[in-house]
């Protein structure tokens, strides 16, 4: 089967998946046409942005859908005139099985873990926030349960104990995208090993389920290493929060980086000289919080921060 006979749709909407579609189109592979999401209001002027896998789709000049509704009747004769034999998907939305069965030779999903570990919407942010010291990629068949498909592919990579979520992202963006195209080349030449998740001898599965503001609350009481993973693990998006207080005045306040510190504060209490340093207490240690971000401000630097905000007028609720 030849690169043009191999008649590709790929689905995806964010940055992350930019790079996958990219390296399918520098390849010379028919990508027939490409799914994302409709176009949304962002931001305070409320304007209407396209995703990020649609500007480059557009630049490309390649055929775009952007279906409100997956099992519209609409979408499904769209799709089906696409005469696709393959679908990739990088993160999109949970495909009806209508879709994911039409192609001939299957769809398939790049994930950003190592299957069967961290199935679920945020695995990028939880392998950080539990301390793992790796994590990597998978390529699996898509079947009617989430992230349970036949394992094609996986990559692994080494995470550092400052790895934020950010980075991770970064890092499985550019191994995954080769492991898409890999995976299509295996597919297209039909060398294909294919391994069932159920057979994986696995003693604790850690899922990674979609991640709400509550679950990025810091609670300042918990060892100073699980908050420091937190923090990592939520940096830069959603980011892990706290809510100072000062009278009646209660802010919201993000915590994008910190250091682990030996100083023994009390948990939850804020230490600070208001000119450089900012030092909370956690179980076990201490956290200096080096950039962070005031309800309604910008992200700063903690000594840009205190150059106009009395932090230690504030206490931590």
């Amino acid at each position: 089967m030849t690169n043009s006979s191999l008649r590709i749709v790929f689905m995806g909407t964010p940055d992350f998946a930019v790079p996958s579609l990219q390296i399918l189109v520098e390849n010379n592979y028919n990508v027939v046409g490409v799914i994302t999401a409709p176009d949304k209001p962002a931001g305070r002027g409320h304007k209407i942005q396209q995703s990020p896998v649609k500007k480059y789709a557009a630049d490309k000049g390649l055929t775009i859908l952007q279906p409100t509704n997956l099992k519209s009747e609409e979408f499904i004769t769209e799709l089906k005139a696409l005469d696709a034999n393959l679908q990739v998907v990088v993160a999109f939305r949970m495909l009806p099985e209508v879709i994911w069965k039409m192609p001939a030779l299957g769809t398939f999903n790049l994930h950003g873990s190592l299957l069967p570990q961290y199935r679920g919407a945020a695995p990028i942010n939880w392998a950080v926030i539990n301390g793992d010291a790796e994590s990597g990629v998978t390529t699996f068949f898509i079947n009617e349960n989430i992230d349970t498909g036949k394992i094609i592919l996986q990559e692994k990579i080494k995470l550092s104990s400052t790895t934020t979520a950010g980075e991770l992202h970064d890092q499985l963006m550019e191994v995954g995208k080769k492991l898409v195209l890999d995976t299509v080349y295996r597919i297209q030449t039909n060398n294909l090993s294919l391994l069932n998740q159920k057979d994986l001898l696995i003693k604790e599965l850690k899922p990674a389920p979609k991640i709400f503001k509550e679950t990025c609350k810091i609670d300042w009481h918990k060892d100073v290493q699980s908050v420091y993973n937190l923090i990592r693990g939520l940096s830069p998006y959603p980011a892990a929060w706290t809510t100072i207080k000062k009278d009646n005045e209660e802010i919201l306040m993000k915590i994008f980086s910190a250091e682990l510190s030996d100083k023994r504060i009390a948990p939850g209490t804020i230490e600070s000289d208001n000119k450089t340093y900012l030092y909370i207490g956690c179980e076990n240690g201490s956290l200096k919080i080096t950039h962070l971000q005031l309800a309604g401000k910008n992200r700063m630097k903690t000594e840009d921060l205190l150059k106009g905000f009395n932090i230690g007028a504030y206490h931590i609720v």
